[in-house]
């Protein structure tokens, strides 16, 4: 079969399985099974595709129509506009994580003394590792320790860690949240997307996510708090004086969120901030000076 009746099949394939954004997943698709860019498969446009790679092609195809996230089935996505190897060990990076650390960054710049940078952070609940690469490459004199629980999900973090070349600055911990740490002012930073669906609500989200994503990652508890609770507790002796803290939260529990760091005590600054949809999405927190 020619490259644009393939093409033409699978878009009408995927659109009758419901997805949207069907021709630009047949591309994606048929791209990642040629191993060529966007300009190469236009040149190809009119040219014969091997039946292996047709019948390749096919199964990737079928696998997508069963809902399978098209990045799990290319094994990589893109974030910050660097590219990420994923796998159904982590949930695949978002542009609400991206607006976690455009906030992140801009209320550092705002707030430290010229030339200051964060020199001890924590990417706490790494999953595939995008949000620790990202700091490291954002504070080139920083050091950077990114703890998960999920053994699998340290084994993509490392991955691209290595393809990021960020070896010898970001140092992988398994733990639970933060129960690997003493209570010493160890972080001058600690960005973290932990936990945050209420577990009720995991069974509403999108077949993506609810059949595909590691609920381990999504799940906060019966009121999407569990690990918010903890982390708001724990991190504030790990905190130097003057250290903040950025967590991405679902847009349903701001007001709740709040309060845990306002009933806490000891954090400044507290408040949850609405990202570009106008939802809120990130709770920063600074440790009293």
């Amino acid at each position: 079969m020619l490259v644009h009746q393939l093409l033409r099949s699978a878009t009408s394939t995927l659109a009758e399985a419901g997805l949207e954004d069907s021709a630009l997943e047949a591309e994606l698709l048929l791209r990642h099974c040629l191993d060529i860019s966007r300009s190469k498969l236009f040149l190809l446009h009119d040219q014969s595709v091997e039946q292996k790679t047709e019948y390749r092609f096919r199964e990737l195809l079928q696998r997508r129509c069963q809902r399978e996230p098209l990045q799990y089935i290319i094994g990589s996505c893109e974030f910050w506009s660097l590219e990420f190897f994923v796998s159904p060990a982590v949930l695949i990076p978002r542009p609400e994580t991206e607006f976690l650390l455009e906030h992140c960054f801009a209320t550092l710049l705002h707030n430290a003394a010229t030339g200051q940078q964060p020199q001890r952070i924590l990417d706490l609940c790494t999953g595939s590792g995008a949000i620790a690469v990202v700091l490291a490459k954002k504070f080139p004199q920083s050091r950077v320790i990114a703890s998960d629980f999920s053994q699998e999900a340290l084994r993509v973090a490392n991955k691209n860690i290595s393809c990021h070349k960020l070896d010898d600055r970001i140092h992988l911990l398994r733990a639970d949240l933060l129960t690997a740490f003493s209570c010493t002012p160890l972080f001058d930073l600690i960005v973290t997307n932990p936990p945050y669906v209420k577990a009720d609500d995991i069974l509403t989200l999108e077949p993506e996510v609810r059949d595909w994503e590691p609920h381990l990652a999504l799940s906060g508890g019966k009121r999407g708090l569990d690990s918010i609770a903890r982390i708001c507790q724990d991190t504030l002796p790990l905190l130097q004086p003057g250290g903040w803290l950025f967590m991405e939260i679902g847009a349903d529990i701001r007001q709740e969120v709040e309060q845990v760091f306002l009933k806490n005590g000891g954090y400044e600054q507290v408040r949850v901030v609405d990202d570009w949809a106008g939802r809120p999405r990130v709770l920063q927190a600074r440790r009293q000076s």
